[in-house]
């Protein structure tokens, strides 16, 4: 079970836009990441390079929580609102809920829940 001091750093250094630091510093080695029902990735490894490739698409993010965060023993539920500003102008906001499962200090599993309606760019 995480402690409240990690969680607002995790959730600080996400809000910072450093996510693959937040990846590398608060995922177990062996944790899966999952969205909605698609496959999880599954190794941090692989989250680390699914957050570049991403962030290299973008020109700008801007990253938000949104509050409460709600903690019951080793499961997290983070609300997140993300505004990708892409290369082409186009603009994405997602807005989705993160469910973790947490070993310790570490997420051991996730599962982003949201519209996948809302992945299509639009112009900015």
């Amino acid at each position: 079970m995480p402690t409240a001091e990690t969680l607002e750093r995790f959730i600080a250094l996400v809000e910072s836009n450093a996510h693959v630091e937040a990846v590398e510093q608060f995922y177990a080695a062996d944790a899966s990441m999952q969205e909605n029902q698609s496959v999880p990735r599954v190794g941090r490894d692989l989250h680390v390079a699914n957050e570049r490739r991403v962030l290299a698409k973008a020109k700008s993010l801007s990253s938000m929580c949104v509050r409460p965060i709600f903690v019951n023993g080793d499961k997290v539920v983070i609300r997140w609102i993300f505004e990708f500003e892409w290369h082409d102008g186009t603009v994405t906001r997602m807005e989705e809920l993160a469910y973790q499962r947490w070993v310790g200090e570490r997420i051991e599993q996730e599962t982003f829940f949201y519209d996948p309606a809302q992945r299509v760019p639009r112009p900015g």
